[in-house]
């Protein structure tokens, strides 16, 4: 039989490279992607269909796309995992830094599903997503962050409405704290933001910790990755996948809480409570 073949975006380490493991090691061919050229190589180097890619270049993707079709002439999932944490205060960053946090984790996605359109099609295959629990639990001095994640969450619900009709599906996984990368790229983003001249910049320890939380003891990378294989195996994936730590409770604490007491909760935790 022909393997299964999966495009894994955002593989050079943490959570993409775990599911690009995970996939191989299930009998997948795997595609994995990654900006770098280093860290393209490591991949190859690794076994992996190692592939050049910057989702926020059209060219890359059309040319990523096109060798996908002749080289694996299928495509049975295609996992949008590249992304960044854009972390400060969102009159820090302003509309500059909102466009570039929706260029990487909202509008790429779009466009490297469209682009990989026809080949799901033909396989009936399957689109996941990897969103955040920030869609649901949005907190301050990520607020641009918190709101590319759930627009992750719209279009997740709108693709699946809108694929439905040619058989492709669509998952969407909202992690909780996973080993990663992610708290350190996004500790540089905060510390390249927030100056002497913000407002906020007595408050800057607490930025650090929104931007540093993701690591407060984290499930393992090779965890998630193998509860996302498993979802991904069933006969019918999950609509909505929460993995990892505190994806549970946060939602639930989200969702069951008044919204003025989370509030001050939040205020309390990231030092808002006090006038400046």
């Amino acid at each position: 039989m022909t393997s299964p073949v999966a495009l894994i975006t955002g593989c050079s380490s943490g959570i993409g490279r775990a599911l690009a493991e995970a996939f191989s090691a299930s009998g997948y061919q795997v595609w994995a992607t990654a900006r770098k050229a280093d860290d393209v190589a490591r991949l190859r180097q690794d076994g992996f269909l190692g592939a050049q890619l910057d989702v926020n270049d059209a060219g890359s993707i059309a040319r990523l796309v096109e060798r996908v079709r002749t080289e694996s002439g299928r495509l049975d999932v295609l996992i949008n995992n590249a992304g960044y944490g854009a972390m400060g205060p969102l009159l820090d960053g302003g509309a500059e830094a909102m466009r570039r946090q929706f260029e990487t984790n909202v509008f790429s996605l779009v466009e490297l599903t469209r682009a990989c359109f026809e080949l799901l099609r033909a396989n009936r295959g399957l689109v996941v997503n990897i969103g955040s629990i920030s869609s649901v639990l949005v907190t301050p001095f990520a607020g641009a962050y918190c709101a590319s994640k759930a627009a992750v969450h719209a279009l997740s619900d709108a693709l699946r409405l809108e694929l439905a009709p040619f058989g492709v599906r669509v998952m969407e996984v909202q992690p909780g704290a996973i080993a990663s990368s992610f708290g350190a790229n996004a500790s540089r983003e905060a510390e390249q933001q927030v100056s002497e001249a913000s407002a906020w910049w007595p408050l800057r320890k607490a930025i650090m910790a929104r931007a540093n939380a993701s690591q407060d003891n984290p499930t393992p990378a090779a965890d998630f990755a193998r509860g996302v294989l498993a979802a991904v195996k069933r006969p019918q994936p999950p609509r909505l996948l929460r993995l990892g730590n505190g994806s549970l409770r946060l939602t639930l604490m989200a969702s069951l809480l008044p919204k003025g007491l989370l509030e001050d909760k939040l205020r309390k935790r990231f030092g808002l409570d006090t006038p400046l």
